[in-house]
């Protein structure tokens, strides 16, 4: 599985959501954000575009794989 940086965080800051609000809006739980925000769970290409469209950020700004 390829490595990757995540900058959701600090998107979904920007965007004064709390990680259960960001949850909400895509249909996850609070600790898939959590997971994700510690680069801890690699997402579906389901849900990187969900999160993509809630803090309209494009995916590659968000999560950065290398």
């Amino acid at each position: 599985m390829a490595e990757f940086e995540c900058r959701l965080k600090k998107y979904r800051q920007m965007k004064d959501l709390t990680q259960e609000q960001l949850a909400e809006k895509v249909g996850v739980r609070r600790e898939t954000i959590m997971r994700l925000e510690k680069a801890q769970y690699n997402p579906s290409l389901k849900l990187a575009i969900d999160i993509s469209r809630v803090v309209e950020v494009p995916i590659e700004e968000i999560f950065v794989f290398k």
